[in-house]
């Protein structure tokens, strides 16, 4: 699994997915696009990963979108600002979301436009004290993408979201923290232990039941009441069926450590 724009590898049932255009701030050229969908490709399918990891190298996790490259400029007749978006970016957010394993995002320094929704689209953001949070789309002239107006919203409330959204300001890592924008800020030289840790975590847990919380997250957004009572009814069935239940009681029963297969 060799590509020019990610490093990307599984191993220990953690796959890592770090972007690595330091130079660039890892700006998200479409080289990079394509090869993060591949990369996702790879790990929903991957019979080994149990967990996905986003990280980026350099400076930052990314500036956002590579305004550098593009096949026709704005401006000319056949510049489509959206086409990049029915391409890459959507079908990106939709395998993020869809992923049978968890993810988590450790972020550092800029955390910028699109670049922002690959990290927020994590079930578990770590930032360290470096990073910021950027909707930058304004700034520029554009609408948010990547998700951004729907996830935001649901993350922080209509007012925060839309604030940071159309004011094109800074959040701290420390005000996301208080925003419920991420999970947890920590200082820069004890981020890396900490991601590390939660992905160990995560690859060495129940993984169906992951799958089925994940799902019951984002599906709950559009379901009333009683809707989400039945899918819960449903989860649990099948969450009941799984080798990793057994175990658990089995342990619980047995006074050890749970250890969890994934199936």
């Amino acid at each position: 699994m060799t590509f020019e724009n990610i490093a990307f590898s599984i191993d220990g049932g953690i796959a890592r997915l770090r972007l690595n255009r330091p130079a660039a701030l890892n700006a998200l050229s479409r080289g990079l696009l394509g090869e993060f969908r591949e990369a996702l490709d790879i790990v929903a399918t991957s019979a080994e990963a149990r967990v996905l990891l986003l990280s980026g190298e350099g400076k930052g996790f990314s500036s956002g979108a590579d305004l550098s490259s593009g096949s026709s400029p704005a401006g000319s007749p056949e510049f489509d600002a959206g086409a990049v978006l029915e391409d890459y970016y959507n079908p990106i957010m939709e395998r993020l979301f869809a992923l049978p394993v968890p993810i988590v995002s450790g972020v550092h320094g800029p955390v910028v436009g699109a670049g922002c929704m690959l990290a927020l689209a994590a079930d578990v953001t770590i930032a360290s004290r470096s990073a910021y949070f950027l909707q930058a789309f304004v700034n520029i002239g554009l609408v948010p993408d990547a998700g951004s107006s729907w996830w935001l919203p649901r993350l922080i409330g209509a007012g925060r979201a839309s604030a940071m959204m159309m004011l094109g300001e800074r959040i701290p890592a420390e005000q996301a923290a208080a925003w419920g924008l991420i999970y947890e800020m920590v200082e820069d030289d004890a981020l890396d232990a900490r991601v590390e840790g939660l992905a160990t975590k995560f690859a060495n847990g129940p993984t169906i039941a992951y799958r089925l919380i994940r799902q019951a997250v984002r599906q709950g957004f559009s379901l009333d009441l009683t809707q989400a009572l039945q899918l819960e009814r449903e989860n649990q069935r099948l969450a009941g069926n799984s080798s990793d239940f057994a175990e658990g009681v089995a342990a619980f029963r047995e006074k050890r450590r749970s250890r969890f297969t994934g199936s």
